[in-house]
């Protein structure tokens, strides 16, 4: 008796928002609770693919690309503003077009920001955050930022080093590998099609613009912090120890606004789940279902 494929039960479909066709991947039982599945940098819906069947008995999952990434549109700059607040109102407009009225935030890297601005706009959607290595917090960005920062201060001065080494592919290996000891475990599929991405037509101006829009998610942590405090949503945080550009302090900052969030550092890396797929689900089931009512 064969075992059955893993991703039985996830459906790779297409919706239209403000124009645009957004790629999302969905499973699990029609009704709620939902699970909103944020992607981050420079992955797509594709990162969620190993866990959604873990989560899909009990949960119904929605993880879209957003413009740009994965097999979503990625209109030209010229016609589409690629920050993080648009994105956000695409990813909101999907929502409304699924029909979805409460969710779950998992949110991943790029899908901290995009999902806290989902939180900020609309509070009473939000049932529980679930944080994988995304900052909302300065403390958060590692060493690495020193450059980045100083492409935000003048961007024609640092875009070829930094846009140069954040669209290559050892930029794309590093982001997985990080410093884990155990990089016989990481799957070199991951970067190589993440870097296939970065290399299609039009996609160093796209996530040239993105980036640089960054800079607006570092002004925004203290309204963000000051939602948590505010609303303490139930909050767990799951981060990966082997993160080369996300400091674990990043992850017990949280505590500071959400005291009695469950944070847990995991031996992984950027992508926990390239490493620590089981425990990672495991802690997300145990979490909902003691937290989320």
């Amino acid at each position: 008796m064969t075992s059955p494929s893993r991703s039985v039960g996830t459906a790779y479909r297409f919706a239209t928002v403000a124009g645009l066709r957004l790629f999302y991947r969905e499973a699990g039982p029609p009704d709620p609770p939902v699970i909103l599945m944020l992607h981050g940098y420079p992955s797509s819906s594709r990162m969620w693919e190993r866990l959604i069947p873990l989560l899909a008995d009990r949960y119904r999952l929605v993880a879209p690309d957003y413009p740009g990434f994965g097999h979503s549109d990625a209109p030209s700059p010229d016609a589409f503003a690629y920050t993080f607040d648009r994105l956000a109102e695409m990813v909101e407009g999907l929502v409304d077009v699924l029909g979805i009225e409460h969710y779950a935030l998992l949110q991943q890297d790029y899908g901290g920001p995009i999902g806290m601005r989902l939180a900020v706009r609309r509070p009473e959607r939000v049932h529980a955050i679930l944080v994988q290595n995304a900052v909302a917090h300065k403390e958060g960005l590692g060493p690495l930022w020193e450059s980045r920062r100083a492409y935000w201060r003048d961007r024609p001065a640092h875009e070829e080093a930094v846009i140069g080494a954040f669209t290559s592919l050892e930029g794309a290996r590093q982001r997985h590998l990080g410093t884990s000891p155990s990089a016989e475990r990481y799957d070199p599929d991951s970067w190589t099609d993440e870097a296939a991405f970065l290399a299609r037509p039009g996609q160093r101006r796209i996530q040239a613009d993105l980036f640089y829009d960054y800079r607006s998610n570092v002004a925004s942590y203290p309204t963000w912090q000051a939602w948590l405090r505010a609303h303490r949503p139930p909050l767990l945080v799951l981060w990966g120890r082997y993160d080369p550009s996300f400091a674990t302090a990043g992850a017990y900052a949280y505590l500071r606004d959400v005291p009695d969030a469950e944070v847990h550092i995991l031996d992984a890396g950027h992508f926990a789940l390239d490493e620590k797929l089981e425990d990672c689900a495991v802690l997300i089931r145990e979490f909902l279902a003691r937290r989320l009512r």
